[in-house]
């Protein structure tokens, strides 16, 4: 399948040589250089992923990062130029997938957009083969259908991003069992991590809560496992 990547930074030193390794490796790559042409792109020629950087003259990138999550659920990797966790966490709850720091080695960069997609892809190819035995769990007033990939609470969908879908049908899958921030990186996002980065866990799990717990405060689905990491009790 031909991808295309949309690249969005006012530096354009940088947007050529991300787009020059995009292109090496088989990727379409789109240029826009201000935050009200990066939205205007994401939303017009829709691309299969955005890397959006976050310091930029016009629209920042939380801002077009909130303003797209409105109306797509696109992957979008945060670009940053320092490993600063408030940077990381506002592109986190802005509702961005992935981010890298700058100075990023392009080989990072690369295994971010691959991770990305795979995920994505394997998502649209559980959408397409819906048929007459959906499979659904409920708990209590949250019910998840796999085949739909939807989300429901009191018969109301609640819409979702592709992380946070991801996050909650794994562990929905794996009920009762803890896993580690470190384990469910490795897991639902699909490649490893290290160092801080745990933190991308946390930032999900609160958006979660915040849409499907009655009291995200006394969450009584994805409960904190002390010492180790997060379970979903069901």
């Amino acid at each position: 399948m031909d991808y295309t990547i949309l690249v969005v930074d006012d530096e354009e030193s940088i947007v050529n040589i991300i787009e020059y390794n995009l292109k090496k490796d088989g990727y379409n790559v789109i240029k826009a250089f201000n935050g009200e042409e990066g939205l205007a792109a994401a939303t017009t020629k829709k691309p299969d992923l955005v890397i959006l950087d976050i310091m930029m003259p016009k629209m920042d990138g939380y801002e077009v990062c909130r303003r797209l999550r409105t109306v797509s659920d696109v992957p979008i990797i945060m670009l940053t130029a320092r490993a600063d966790e408030v940077d990381t966490v506002i592109g986190l709850e802005m509702g961005a997938d992935d981010y890298v720091t700058k100075p990023f080695k392009t080989r990072e960069l690369l295994a971010r957009v691959k991770a990305n997609l795979r995920r994505k892809q394997g998502n649209m190819d559980s959408y397409g083969k819906k048929n007459v035995s959906a499979s659904m769990d409920v708990f209590k007033d949250l019910a998840i259908d796999y085949d739909r990939y939807e989300v429901t609470k009191g018969g109301e969908t609640i819409n979702l991003t592709l992380r946070e879908y991801e996050l909650l049908s794994f562990l929905t899958k794996n009920k009762r069992q803890p896993f580690t921030r470190e384990a469910l990186l490795e897991k639902v996002w699909g490649y490893e991590y290290y160092g801080g980065d745990a933190r991308s866990v946390d930032v999900t799990v609160r958006r979660l809560r915040e849409k499907i717990e009655d009291d995200p405060g006394k969450p009584r689905y994805i409960i904190t496992k002390r010492g180790i990491g997060y379970y979903f009790a069901g």
